[in-house]
């Protein structure tokens, strides 16, 4: 409803990963790079960690549009709460394969006679698990043992884990040692300075088609404060400050506004946190820090 008010032809702060809004700072070209060579050079098993909101399937989405889409076939698990046998039947559907038989030998033979084929195409094909700390030991063992899907000179599928900095725990404890001795690359997200924080807020305004500076000097400052750096969480604040300066007919975003849209979404003082709000604003059951409130989960 503001896009007209402030000359937008699309919304600037959507939550969705929308790979045309990335923003390249140094540790994201890092990342990205560290994706794209990964995934084309068949290096096999590739992690990707970083805080929530800090644009990691975002980034899994621009590294994926960025490789020849006629060569390349990708598998997302965006939901890694499955059993083995559900996990095999969705990649081989999201692969296109109709498995056979729902069996965990034969969805096994079924796939590897479809990566050998893909193999002899000159063809690559990449499973992404998504929010992959929440992966159960028994699926994480039967991923490790997808690696196993190899001729004597390449891995037949890469496989990309990602997920937030509880995954590196996971990865370090004693049990999966074979896989982590596998992990061919290491990729992370961080949250963004205050500079980069305005960096960022005028690349999505230029996006969505205004160069207009719509948020004051002092209303960046305060965004990135309220923020701490979180992308996801400039986008929440910056979205709620629009639709206000809309409704106040404001032009130019001011501080005042910023702090009455942390206030009312209650963007606690403390990195990374988000505490309930007792009435009004979005009201939740308790205190959780953000990287564990399951309705900031990322996507």
């Amino acid at each position: 409803m503001y896009k007209s008010f402030f000359n937008l032809k699309i919304n600037p702060f959507a939550s969705s990963p929308d790979p045309r809004f990335l923003y390249m700072m140094p540790h994201t070209r890092e990342a990205l790079a560290t994706l794209e060579y990964g995934i084309s050079a068949h290096k096999g098993f590739i992690v990707l960690t970083g805080e929530v909101g800090t644009g990691k399937t975002t980034l899994l989405r621009r590294a994926l549009a960025s490789l020849d889409q006629t060569r390349v076939f990708s598998s997302f698990v965006f939901n890694p709460r499955l059993d083995v046998l559900d996990f095999l039947e969705f990649i081989l559907s999201d692969f296109g394969i109709t498995p056979q038989n729902r069996t965990k030998s034969g969805m096994l033979i079924q796939l590897n006679r479809w990566l050998v084929e893909r193999y002899r195409r000159d063809e690559t094909c990449v499973i992404i698990v998504d929010e992959a700390q929440n992966l159960e030991w028994e699926l994480l063992e039967e991923i490790r043992l997808l690696t196993n899907l190899e001729t004597s000179s390449e891995k037949l599928v890469q496989i990309v884990l990602s997920g937030q900095p509880e995954l590196e725990e996971k990865l370090r404890a004693p049990d999966v040692r074979q896989l982590r001795q596998r992990i061919a690359l290491w990729a992370r997200t961080h949250a963004i300075t205050a500079e980069q924080t305005a960096n960022y807020v005028a690349q999505r305004l230029l996006i969505a088609g205004t160069s207009e500076k719509i948020f004051a000097d002092e209303a960046v400052a305060a965004i990135h404060r309220a923020s701490r750096g979180i992308p996801r969480i400039i986008n929440l604040i910056c979205e709620h400050a629009l639709i206000l300066a809309y409704v106040e007919q404001l032009h130019r975003v001011p501080e005042e506004l910023i702090q009455a849209v942390a206030s009312d979404l209650d963007l606690d003082p403390q990195p990374f946190m988000v505490s309930a709000r007792q009435a009004g604003g979005f009201p939740t059951n308790s205190t959780l820090p953000l990287q564990k409130h399951p309705e900031r989960e990322e996507r």
